[in-house]
């Protein structure tokens, strides 16, 4: 039976996705400084001398079977950010990914492009999911054009559907990817990296 829950360790050339641990708190807080990503009202990013409650939260998430939070690291085994496996349901099965945020310097430079490919491939080749779903507030464009770009698919917009960290309610944009749909984005992401690899 495959295992929802525990986070795996996934590894690429220039990025790994490890199970977030509480030491990794300095380091997690570490990346979230650069750039001071707490600032951004809509996403979720601790704080600085929050990580470790970010962390704990993240794995009390993990205790109760909703989601499998991973700590980000660059090739050269710096954290440089974090992403999960949320809103997990093997019966059908599927799951969404989310979470994400990176320390600015590794923004626009393949990282997320390549984790998320890591991630995808585990969704849907080891734990069989028919569906990955993504979602974004409809605030954060940036977060919506990277999440087209990975060859998600618009599912719709969710009106007034949560609250938001600067307390504000967030309308919710939503994406996915199904089974059917997993080789083309596989091959999209690969050429997406060699891109990045041959790039000045």
């Amino acid at each position: 039976m495959n295992d929802w829950t525990t986070p795996p360790l996934l590894a690429g050339l220039r990025v790994s996705l490890e199970p977030l641990q509480p030491p990794h708190a300095a380091a997690l807080g570490d990346a979230a400084a650069d750039g001071e990503l707490w600032h951004l009202g809509y996403t979720s990013v601790p704080a600085p001398g929050t990580a470790a409650a970010y962390i704990d939260e993240a794995l009390a998430q993990q205790a109760s079977g909703e989601s499998l939070p991973f700590v980000v690291l660059d090739g050269d085994g710096v954290v440089v950010g974090s992403t999960r496996f949320y809103a997990l349901d093997p019966k059908v099965p599927r799951l969404q990914i989310g979470y994400t945020w990176y320390a600015r310097r590794v923004q626009r430079t393949g990282l997320n492009t390549e984790a998320k490919l890591l991630l995808l491939r585990y969704a849907f080749e080891h734990l069989q999911c028919v569906c990955v779903g993504f979602e974004t507030s409809a605030r954060n464009h940036a977060s919506r054009t990277a999440i087209a770009g990975l060859g998600a698919k618009l599912d719709g917009v969710l009106r007034s559907h949560r609250l938001q960290p600067d307390g504000s309610v967030r309308d919710t944009v939503a994406f996915s990817i199904i089974q059917a749909e997993w080789p083309a984005v596989q091959q999209h992401l690969n050429a997406k990296l060699e891109r990045h690899a041959h790039a000045p």
